[in-house]
C-alpha cells in the first residue's frame, strides 16, 4: 500500500519502551514511505556528547536534560516526512505532548519481559533460561516496570496503538518471537491508514454545502 500520497508529508511518532522492536520498525517505516528516519534519543545523546556524557548529563541535571529533550521534539516536530522513534520523555510533559500531536503518534506496545531480554541481547552470552534466572534480569525488569507504570498514561494518549501480543494473537502464534519486524510494520500502516481515512471523513464532513 502507498501511504505517503494520503499522509501529505505528515510525520509519524513512535512512542513506547525503547526496545530494538520499535527500532528496526521505525527504519522500515521510514523505508516504506520513503520518510527520514531519526531516534530523538540519539539526537539529544549528540547533542550532549555521546552516551556517558548524556548519563552524568542527566544525573547532575535533570532540568537541562528535559529541556534538551524538548528542544529536540521541537526541531522535529517543525519538519515533515520523517519517522521519529521518540524516547520516554516524549510523553513526560505535556509540552512534549503538544509537539507529537504535529504529526500521528502511535504507541509499539512490546511486554516488558521482551523489553528487558533485548537489554541484555549484546551484552550477555547467557541462554534464555539463565538470563531470566539471574538477579541482573530482574532488576532490569523492575526498573523497567517502574518506568512503564510513570509513561504508560502518556502512551495512552497516543493516535493508536499496536500491540505485539494482540498482533501474534492475530497471526495465531503461540510464540511472540515469531512476530516479524515487517508484520508488526504492516500493523502499524493499517493503523495510519485507519486515521487518515477517519481524517479525510471529518475534513469532508466540515466543508460547507
Amino acid at each position: 500500500m502507498d501511504m505517503s500520497t494520503e499522509l501529505k508529508g505528515t510525520s509519524i511518532f513512535l512512542v513506547g519502551m525503547k526496545s530494538s522492536i520499535k527500532t528496526s520498525l521505525g527504519k522500515l517505516l521510514a523505508d516504506a514511505l520513503r520518510y527520514y528516519y531519526f531516534d530523538s534519543d540519539s539526537l539529544v545523546e549528540e547533542a550532549a556528547g555521546g552516551a556517558s556524557a548524556v548519563k552524568s548529563f542527566k544525573e547532575s541535571d535533570k532540568k537541562g536534560f528535559h529541556e534538551s529533550e524538548t528542544e529536540v521534539l521541537k526541531q522535529l516536530s517543525s519538519m515533515g516526512r520523517l519517522v521519529v522513534c521518540a524516547g520516554d520523555g516524549a510523553v513526560q510533559s505535556s509540552t512534549n505532548l503538544a509537539f507529537l500531536r504535529h504529526g500521528i503518534s502511535i504507541w509499539i506496545d512490546v511486554p516488558l519481559d521482551m523489553v528487558a531480554r533485548g537489554v541484555f541481547e549484546n551484552q550477555s552470552q547467557l541462554s534464555d533460561s539463565e538470563l531470566f534466572a539471574s538477579e541482573a534480569y530482574t532488576e532490569v525488569l523492575t526498573q523497567l516496570t517502574t518506568l512503564y507504570e510513570e509513561t504508560r498514561g502518556g502512551y495512552a494518549t497516543a493516535d493508536a496503538t499496536v500491540s505485539l501480543q494482540k498482533v501474534a494473537c492475530q497471526l495465531g502464534y503461540d510464540d511472540l518471537d515469531a512476530v516479524t519486524t515487517e508484520n508488526m510494520t504492516l500493523e502499524v500502516l493499517k493503523e495510519i491508514e485507519k486515521l487518515t481515512r477517519v481524517k479525510k471523513m471529518m475534513e469532508s464532513a466540515a466543508r460547507p454545502f
